[in-house]
């Protein structure tokens, strides 16, 4: 059976140097909570084999904690340090392939990353990617989570919730 794959685009930031300190905003907040709750509604997640990673940038670990809130208890949040603004969707793939344990996977990163990676994963190609809004998540469900080997289910946003 096919695992899915969440790629989550942190919530709305303030402006700001260092990029990596840059906090979330109120609404940046309301999304990430909007989400997780979302999230929790479904019936189709194996909480208990659910990981979660976010990259090491603040609004995006303050997003993931949110929507972490929202999901039952025995889901935990680690960091993965390859899932930075500009870091490369092909090495992310390749951790994908070779580095991750099976199960349903949730990423919080960033653009323009969020969108090269799932281009790459669902169409074979970084530039063919998707827009994100902030907050957005991309359910992916493969078999093998390689480059082209992945469909995407759907887009979800947060004034799709609305």
């Amino acid at each position: 059976m096919a695992d899915r794959l969440w790629i989550m685009r942190h919530g709305e930031a303030t402006p700001g140097f260092p990029d990596e300190a840059r906090r979330l905003t109120t609404r940046g907040e309301d999304e990430a909570r909007a989400m997780g709750r979302w999230l929790a509604s479904r019936d189709d997640i194996d909480w208990g084999r659910l990981k979660v990673l976010a990259s090491p940038y603040v609004r995006a670990q303050q997003t993931a904690a949110l929507v972490l809130d929202a999901l039952p208890d025995e889901v935990s949040l680690d960091t993965l340090d390859i899932i930075t603004p500009d870091d490369s969707p092909e090495a992310v793939v390749d951790w994908l392939t070779l580095e991750s344990d099976e199960g349903p996977l949730l990423l919080v990163s960033h653009m323009p990353l969020v969108a090269a990676l799932t281009g790459l994963l669902a169409e074979g190609r970084a530039g063919a990617g998707v827009g994100f809004v902030t907050a957005a998540i991309a359910e992916l469900e493969a078999d093998v989570r390689a480059a082209g080997c992945a469909r995407l289910v759907g887009m979800t946003t947060p004034s799709s919730l609305r």
